[in-house]
């Protein structure tokens, strides 16, 4: 009974905390803090207290009150089914590695990139830890050199702040707790801010006004579609095209590394692990 109130306390919070996000107009360090907070802590909440439910086991007695099989094995099942989704995950995005590999090598502005042999305006990072930088065919034959050199800032931004690996991660997460309020929104936006950011890294080196311009044309062309493993230029949504370009044209100051205090709240997630303590 104990250890399925503790899974009940923790999808409540969960739900709470997700029906009580909106987006705002606040500057973009805030709302990536904010969106980020609110994307993370609702499946930490639910993972740890899963876990802790896992290493008390089903006996005992935590509070005065009996545990037993059945929240045990929902909580095992739903662990097991997280980490086989993980391994799915995980072998699509190798898969798409393994392609990315398969592209010829070739230089472009003293940069080392695989060249993607199709028509369609692309330009993307993929992979993990360490990705590589994949052009298509089409996009160094209809872009400028000067062009090309803002896709390939933008690209760097997504490599310097390792978003093909953390968004591996955050999908794995949302893939996990895709049934909770508001899943699809916040990953939207995190999407977005994702790309506000890397545009923000690329204009401190090339022409804001002219990275807008190549966004605009290669932004309808783009073949792949998975936002996970792969850090891609274009994006199909009008809406996020938009906020782009806007923050484009006015400069926004660029979206500075999630601090580290941000970081303090979300260790609350991990409270129901203390109540390992109490289980006897």
């Amino acid at each position: 009974m104990i250890h399925l109130i503790m899974i009940l306390t923790a999808l409540t919070v969960a739900s709470l905390l997700r029906c009580c996000w909106s987006e705002t107009q606040d500057s973009w360090r805030i709302r990536w803090r904010q969106t980020l907070f609110v994307f993370l802590f609702p499946p930490l909440l639910i993972v740890t207290t899963l876990i802790a439910l896992l290493c008390m086991g089903p006996q005992g007695r935590m509070g005065g009150l009996q545990a037993g099989w059945f929240s045990y094995v929902l909580a095992l099942g739903c662990v097991v089914s997280f980490i086989i989704l993980c391994i799915k995950l995980m072998w699509q995005g190798w898969q798409s590695v393994k392609s990315a590999r398969n592209c010829s090598l070739i230089e472009v502005a003293g940069r080392q990139v695989r060249l993607l042999e199709t028509e369609a305006l692309f330009a993307g990072q993929i992979g993990f830890w360490q990705p590589e930088l994949v052009l298509s065919k089409g996009l160094l034959q209809t872009l400028s050199p000067d062009s090309i050199e803002t896709v390939i800032a933008h690209e760097q931004g997504h490599y310097h702040y390792r978003d093909t690996f953390w968004f591996f991660w955050l999908g794995w997460l949302r893939s996990c707790t895709a049934w909770l309020p508001k899943t699809d929104a916040l990953w939207q936006e995190l999407l977005v801010l994702r790309e506000l950011r890397a545009d923000a890294h690329a204009a401190l080196q090339v022409d804001p006004l002219l990275l807008a311009e190549s966004l605009v044309l290669v932004v309808s062309s783009s073949p792949l579609s998975s936002e996970i493993f792969c850090a891609a230029l274009g994006s199909k949504d009008v809406d996020r095209l938009e906020q782009r370009i806007n923050a484009l044209i006015s400069q926004s100051e660029p979206i500075p590394e999630t601090q580290s205090q941000s970081w303090i709240y979300l260790l609350l997630a991990f409270l129901p692990l203390v109540s390992v303590a109490f289980h006897s």
